[in-house]
C-alpha cells in the first residue's frame, strides 16, 4: 500500500513542475528585452514581488524553522534564482532612474528577509513559533500575489473580453494551486494551504468568466479584423480614386484632341 508521505512528495513534485512553468512564463518578455536592449514600459514590480515571496518561502522551508519541507525550498529556490536573472536584466537594460529604484528595492528586499530570518531563528525557540512567525508572512505574500489578477478580472467584466486573460496562465494558476492545497493537506501546514486554496478560488472565477465571456470575445474579434479589412479596402479604394485624378489632365487632353 502506498504511503500518504509517498503520495505527498509525488504531489509536491508535480507541484514543483507546474510551479516551474509558471515563474519561467515571462521569458519571452525577458528576450524581447534582451534583444533591443531596452525594458520599454515593462514593470519590474511584478517580479520583485514573486522575488520577495519566493524567498520568504526559502526561508519558512529551512530544516529549522519547518522540518520536512524540502519540495517547498526546491521550487522557491528555483523562484529565486529565475526571478533574480529577470530583475538583473531590468538593472542592465533600464534608465538610470529607474536602474537606481529596482536596486533599492531589491536591496531593501534582501534587508527585510535576512531580518525576519534573523529574528524568527534568535527570537523563537521552537519549529511552531518559526514557523508561525514566518508562515504568516509567507501567507500574506502569497495572498497578495494570487489576488493581482482581480484587475484583470475587472476588466474582463467591463469590456466582456477574456482577451487579455490568458486560458493556460488561469489553468495553471488553478492546477497549482491544487497541488500545493492537496500537498498540505496530506500533512496539515495552514500556512500553505491558505494562499494556495484562495488561489484555487481566484483561478476558478477566472475559468468561469472565461467560460462566460468566451463567445462574445470571439464576436469581437471578428468585428475588429472585419473592420480592419473594411478599413484597408477604403484605403485602397481611395488610392485608386487618387490615381484616376492624377491621370484626368491626359484624359481631357486627349478627348481636346480628337476634337
Amino acid at each position: 500500500m502506498v504511503s500518504s508521505e509517498a503520495i505527498r512528495t509525488a504531489v509536491g513534485i508535480l507541484g514543483n513542475a507546474i510551479s516551474l512553468g509558471l515563474f519561467l512564463s515571462p521569458t519571452p518578455t525577458f528576450v524581447r528585452i534582451w534583444k533591443k536592449g531596452s525594458v520599454e514600459e515593462f514593470s519590474p514590480f511584478p517580479y520583485l514581488a514573486t522575488l520577495l515571496n519566493c524567498m520568504m518561502w526559502v526561508v519558512y522551508g529551512l530544516p529549522m524553522v519547518h522540518p520536512h519541507s524540502i519540495l517547498v525550498i526546491t521550487i522557491n529556490g528555483s523562484g529565486v534564482i529565475i526571478e533574480l536573472s529577470f530583475v538583473l536584466l531590468f538593472l542592465l537594460y533600464s534608465q538610470r532612474k529607474k536602474r537606481l529604484m529596482v536596486l533599492a528595492m531589491l536591496l531593501g528586499e534582501v534587508a527585510f528577509v535576512g531580518v525576519v530570518a534573523l529574528l524568527a531563528l534568535t527570537l523563537a525557540h521552537t519549529h511552531d513559533r518559526r514557523s508561525l512567525i514566518v508562515g504568516v508572512i509567507c501567507v500574506f505574500l502569497c495572498a497578495m500575489m494570487y489576488a493581482s489578477p482581480l484587475s484583470i478580472m475587472k476588466m474582463v467584466i467591463q469590456t466582456r473580453s477574456v482577451e487579455f486573460m490568458p486560458l493556460f496562465l488561469s489553468l495553471a494558476s488553478f492546477f497549482n494551486g491544487t497541488c500545493w492545497t492537496a500537498y498540505a493537506l496530506i500533512r496539515f501546514d495552514p500556512y500553505i494551504i491558505i494562499p494556495n486554496a484562495l488561489g484555487v478560488m481566484f483561478a476558478v472565477a477566472q475559468l468561469i468568466l472565461y467560460a462566460i465571456y468566451y463567445k462574445s470575445t470571439k464576436e469581437q474579434m471578428e468585428a475588429k479584423k472585419a473592420a480592419a479589412e473594411m478599413g484597408l479596402a477604403e484605403v485602397v479604394v481611395m488610392k485608386g480614386d487618387a490615381n484616376k485624378i492624377g491621370n484626368t489632365p491626359n484624359g481631357c487632353k486627349s478627348e481636346i484632341h480628337e476634337m
